[in-house]
């Protein structure tokens, strides 16, 4: 049997041309993923994604019409093998872990898998910027994202620049009292490093406020105004509040619209649920640290006789998978690839680097990514998600379960949703 380290292949029927007929009425007639593998041990194997198994199979595998170019591989399969699914996004995760398996040269391009885009401020530059990439490094980069596309994370970060004053130009530093400045200088929205305009210390310092704003998700900049804010009208000093006022105005006009998935790549922890194509059944799909680990099923049907609660379940297998100090650092060891200036770095570049910076990031990151974010920004959006702030939401969860199977309490025979707890 072909398999996967997830997501197996689970179901195989063995192709003779002369009883296809049955062959055929034993595959299911559900949405699933199909390898048809070859009699010649050597041939590639066929493997794709459809929404009807047995349909899919006859098309590929029946006695071929006169003069059709349509593929046909009757006369070089040997066996089956699939796997019914309950959602697109299962079924898009198999077919990938399944893809890199058995066509490992090109199945990104079959999948049509492009790297997500993402923000990245880039820690190991003298004078870090904020800039659009799709490449995903251990270099002890900060990683914000992924956005739905180059055009949305753009409009975000052009909005969100404006509220601090790093660099935009792509220039080498080199602080020369000579050097004309660019517009952003001359509008004081640039501490303009380039002609000696700041100090080092002070440019670090602006950086900072960028990467612990981005951290939070503004939280950190909106609160920080607010008390601002505050102390400022308890002082009677109503013009500076007015002024702190517009710009709290001004923060949350460029924050409005972050989608809930753009967050620091380290810090992507959430739980994706599927309906499953078991009866009574729930895919949970964790995402920890922007990977996706091996799916858990609720079978409500089998749950209700066990000792444990769902609650139970899902907290033995929603712990962090990994130290959080250890995917702070990275996934996997890797070379650090230096992609900012050798001569001079941050002179808090230590603590920086230390707290933001990602140092390893494995070639499949930026592939869960991908898949995620084509999932998540996909309309219409099958299936929810749901973030850990701190803690997993457990009730949140369950009661999203019952959401995903109220369906079947609708059907003929079918038993009600699981209760969420109280």
């Amino acid at each position: 049997m072909y398999a996967s380290a997830v997501l197996l292949l689970d179901s195989e029927q063995q192709f003779d041309a002369a009883r296809d007929e049955e062959f055929f009425a034993a595959l299911p007639s559900r949405p699933g993923v199909l390898l048809v593998e070859m009699a010649a041990g050597a041939a590639e194997p066929f493997l794709a994604r459809t929404a009807d198994i047995r349909r899919a199979a006859e098309r590929l595998l029946r006695a071929p019409e006169t003069a059709s170019k349509r593929l046909n591989l009757r006369a070089v399969a040997a066996r089956i093998h699939y796997r019914a699914t309950g959602s697109k996004f299962e079924q898009s995760l198999a077919l990938y872990h399944h893809a890199r398996q058995v066509l490992p040269g090109r199945y990104r391009a079959l999948l049509r898998l492009r790297p997500p885009v993402v923000l990245k401020v880039n820690l190991r530059n003298a004078y870090p910027r904020c800039y659009v990439t799709r490449r995903i490094r251990g270099d002890e980069g900060f990683y914000f994202g992924p956005f739905a596309s180059r055009h949305a994370a753009q409009s975000f970060a052009e909005g969100f620049l404006d509220l601090f004053k790093i660099r935009r130009c792509q220039i080498k530093i080199r602080r020369d009292p000579q050097f004309p400045g660019c517009i952003y200088s001359e509008m004081k929205m640039c501490l303009a490093p380039c002609f000696g305009g700041c100090t080092r210390e002070d440019y670090a310092a602006e950086v900072g406020r960028v990467l612990e704003t981005l951290a939070t998700r503004g939280d950190a900049l909106t609160a920080r105004v607010e008390q601002e804010r505050e102390a400022a009208s308890e002082a009677l000093d109503f013009e500076r509040a007015a002024a702190l006022h517009k710009r709290l105005e001004k923060v949350s006009a460029a924050l409005r619209g972050l989608p809930e998935l753009v967050r620091r790549i380290e810090n992507l922890d959430a739980v994706i649920l599927q309906r499953s194509a078991e009866e009574k059944a729930v895919a949970v799909f964790p995402l920890l640290g922007g990977l996706l680990a091996e799916p858990l099923f609720l079978r409500f049907g089998e749950i209700s006789s066990q000792p444990r609660s769902v609650e139970a379940i899902l907290r033995q297998a929603l712990q962090p998978q990994v130290n959080t100090e250890e995917r702070r650092s990275g996934h996997s060891e890797s070379k650090i690839e230096n992609s900012g200036s050798s001569d001079a770095t941050l002179p808090s570049d230590g603590h920086w680097r230390a707290q933001y910076g990602l140092r390893a990031a494995p070639p499949d990151l930026a592939e869960h990514l991908a898949l995620v974010a084509r999932w998540f920004y996909s309309k219409p959006r099958e299936g929810e998600i749901f973030f850990r702030e701190g803690e997993w939401p457990y009730r949140r969860i369950l009661r999203a379960c019952s959401r995903l199977l109220a369906p079947e309490a609708s059907t003929p025979g079918g038993a009600p949703p699981p209760a969420a707890p109280k």
